[in-house]
């Protein structure tokens, strides 16, 4: 485990993406709770990608545009709808203060799930990404690229829970103020239509 990686790894989590800007969204309006589930969902939405990259099926949609093509339009269209949710303040980023059931939680975790899974760019960073830091002399690759990949994973949980819970201590003095509410809501909502903008111009 390089100092490289881990310092490399911690820049790309601080970085915000979908994943973080969905996880102080929803940190902001429903509370802790909630953004520890968003956090949860985030952080295992990385799995698949990491997978693909282990058995090669990163590389298969590296050099398919068709695969790519589907999953990148399948993540566009999914940050869309989310954008729109938003403005309607509906759906699993309505901004209340709701604490919420199990089954609102696992909403929340859900789409942190979806967010991750749909983008096809981190599945191809991954294939580029861990194998850098895999010694070409290694006993078995396969076990240090999960290894590799699972510490990555812990990284995002441990930055995303921060920036939810942080989120969330904002949004209790957000949510006392219904212009505010409106302002976080169109902001939010325009950052998610930014994102799936930006992926549908993204090229393999």
């Amino acid at each position: 485990m390089s100092l490289e990686f881990l310092i490399t790894a911690l820049v790309v989590v601080l970085v915000p993406g979908t994943g973080v800007v969905y996880t102080v969204a929803v940190g902001l309006g429903k509370g802790r709770q909630a953004a520890i589930a968003a956090t949860i969902g985030c952080t295992l939405g990385i799995i698949p990608a990491i997978l693909a990259s282990v058995v090669g099926l990163a590389a298969l949609m590296h050099t398919s545009a068709l695969i790519f093509q589907v999953v990148k339009y399948a993540g566009v269209a999914y940050l869309l709808y989310l954008a729109w949710q938003t403005l309607k303040d509906s759906g699993p980023l309505e901004l209340k203060a709701d604490k919420g059931a199990r089954k609102s939680l696992w909403a929340t975790a859900r789409t942190g799930i979806l967010i991750n899974i749909l983008n096809p760019k981190l599945t191809v960073f991954f294939l580029a990404f861990l194998p850098q830091f895999v010694s070409p002399s290694a006993a078995n690759p396969t076990f240090d690229m999960l290894l590799l990949g699972g510490v990555f994973m812990a990284m995002t949980f441990v930055v995303f829970l921060g920036y939810g819970l942080f989120a969330s201590l904002v949004g209790e003095k957000v949510l006392q103020s219904e212009r505010m509410m409106v302002w976080m809501r169109r902001t939010i909502a325009a950052t998610f239509a930014g994102f799936g903008f930006r992926l549908a111009l993204a090229e393999q």
